[in-house]
């Protein structure tokens, strides 16, 4: 069982609060259109509930969510926090650093462990950040 750690020099305290919390959900089920982060949740009430944590509301919808925050140009500007979505299917995931991402993925049956490139991305949006 591997163990990730979110990387410190992120310069995004609450991205990077956001992806350490996230990551103590990875192995819970994934469940379609589920938002239980303990009991069973899709791509989008994975990310809605992690935020809902830090007090931001996300939309449970991976398209309307693609509207919070602002764009990222680029995987090598996302900081650990920040929401990266994949055109196939309308799937978004939690960014953790290091090339990586936490997501709740169908094809896993679970909360898991990525390579952030593992599909194409469309869009890269920070939500989170200093105040």
């Amino acid at each position: 069982d591997e163990s990730f750690a979110v990387p410190t020099a992120s310069g995004n305290e609450p991205g990077t609060q956001a992806a350490e919390y996230a990551l103590q959900f990875v192995g819970n089920p994934y469940a379609w259109g589920g938002d239980s982060l303990t009991e069973g949740t899709d791509s989008s009430g994975f990310t809605s509930g992690v935020y809902a944590y830090f007090d931001v509301s996300l939309p449970h919808d991976s398209k309307e969510q693609r509207q919070q925050g602002y764009e990222i140009e680029g995987l090598e500007n996302a900081l650990p926090g920040d929401l990266i979505f994949y055109e196939t299917p309308a799937h978004v995931a939690i960014y953790i650093g290091d090339g990586k991402i936490v997501h709740a993925l169908s094809l896993a049956g679970e909360i898991c462990v990525s390579e952030a490139d593992f599909d194409e991305i469309v869009m890269i949006r920070r939500v989170l950040e200093e105040k």
